[in-house]
């Protein structure tokens, strides 16, 4: 019988099967809310690809690569000593424009919205208008007169940072001492107000909550409760559907998909979970990874306590080099909804993401960010899971959420460190 407090508490790493999970849906949401986040985002592409050159192959919809990873499928066979069946792709959210990761998803979302309502109700602004109108200075200088804020570990930041900037809206970034500093920089550069504690990330998201209330000029980006975040993430399974289809890869009973997404506060791989579970449904199997010193979704989910448990209730630090994942507290929002529908989770070191990060640089020539590794050993868990007759024909996705934004020097220094654990 596996001693799941025990393992957390020894920082071990493991697999922890969700005994709730039953494919029912406990939120308040519909796949119409879903279609109703992606048809804001296509309402905004005329805007985007005006804003960003990056944007343009696109035609302003923001969306990531979808490529096999063979060649490091074959080396985490020789590491992990073990065949592994199924086919590994990974799901480069890592390289979305605007902000390279995840984030980009949701944050971007929540601004653009956050910006609709408001040019809607001043009358600036029409559904069927051409959103590229957004750009004109007299719409940026009635922006400026709003303010947006949000606490962060470093990624979710950056996308609302970048792009409350760009838009005109003066934008706070309440940062924890997880934060890198190459990101901070960065915000300041596109004249974003980033404010430093040396606390971890609940204090950060608890200081820009209380700034930005009783001030009717200001909005908070509320990471650990935003449902607009996780409808923005949603919007992903529908892409990947259409991925998926592109490259003739089915997802039914004989051909299911796995796939691990990283977790921090929960709320990208919990929207990116639940549109995935809508899109697929039974056929589809999600998991989370969480660094072995900040397992707040498994610890919240498995004794039920949510967001009213902590790591450091149970000794743990939350310090990790997987910043982005650096949480000591779940959303309640998406542990709640995730009860029903996330198979598992399972624990990985810091040492384990830099390695896999060391084997994606030297196998898929690929820069990334330790906590974008998180879900790469997922292949490894699921293939001493589940029978290998099944597995045969899986689609395996890790789904990775951060790097390509990463400064040479700060990448150098990863990939340094991980060649000497390797």
């Amino acid at each position: 019988m596996q001693d799941v407090m025990q393992n957390l508490k020894n920082k071990t790493e493991f697999l922890w099967i969700n005994p709730k999970n039953s494919d029912q849906d406990n939120s308040k949401f519909s796949i119409s809310d879903i279609e109703d986040a992606r048809a804001r985002l296509d309402r905004f592409a005329p805007l985007l690809e005006k804003l960003y050159a990056q944007s343009k192959k696109t035609r302003g919809i923001l969306e990531s690569p979808f490529v096999a990873v063979k060649d490091l499928q074959d080396e985490l066979e020789k590491r992990y000593g073990t065949k592994l069946y199924g086919k590994l792709y990974f799901k480069l959210d890592s390289h979305l424009p605007i902000s390279g990761s995840i984030k980009a998803r949701g944050g971007i979302y929540e601004v653009l919205q956050h910006c609709e309502n408001l040019l809607l109700k001043e009358g600036l602004l029409k559904i069927d208008d051409d959103y590229s109108k957004i750009a004109n200075d007299d719409i940026k200088n009635f922006l400026s007169k709003f303010k947006v804020a949000v606490g962060s570990t470093g990624n979710l930041g950056l996308s609302i940072g970048i792009m409350s900037a760009k838009l005109g809206f003066k934008a706070s970034v309440h940062m924890s001492s997880d934060a890198r500093e190459w990101k901070k920089e960065m915000l300041r550069s596109y004249g974003v107000n980033v404010v430093e504690y040396e606390s971890d990330y609940s204090i950060a998201v608890a200081n820009g909550r209380k700034e930005a209330q009783g001030d009717p000029q200001s909005y908070f980006v509320d990471d650990e409760n935003s449902k607009s975040l996780f409808l923005g993430y949603s919007v992903a399974a529908k892409r990947l559907a259409g991925q998926l289809k592109s490259l003739d890869i089915k997802v039914d009973e004989n051909h299911p998909l796995f796939v691990y997404l990283p977790c921090g506060v929960g709320g990208g791989p919990g929207g990116v979970a639940y549109g995935i579970k809508k899109e697929f449904g039974k056929y589809a199997h999600c998991f989370f990874a969480e660094p072995t010193h900040s397992p707040c979704m498994l610890l919240g989910m498995h004794t039920q306590k949510h967001n009213e448990i902590s790591v450091f209730d149970i000794g743990l630090d939350n310090k990790t080099a997987a910043d982005g994942l650096a949480v000591g507290r779940a959303s309640s929002l998406v542990g709640k909804i995730m009860d029903t529908m996330l198979e598992g989770i399972y624990t990985i070191s810091d040492d384990e993401m830099y390695k896999l990060l060391y084997l994606s640089y030297e196998k898929e020539d690929l820069k990334l960010e330790p906590s974008a590794l998180a879900g790469v050993k997922g292949i490894y868990h699921i293939n001493k899971l589940y029978d290998k007759e099944k597995l045969k024909n899986a689609t395996h996705i890790a789904w990775i959420t951060g790097g390509s934004m990463v400064p040479d020097d700060e990448m150098l220094k990863y990939i340094n460190t991980a060649k000497k654990l390797i």
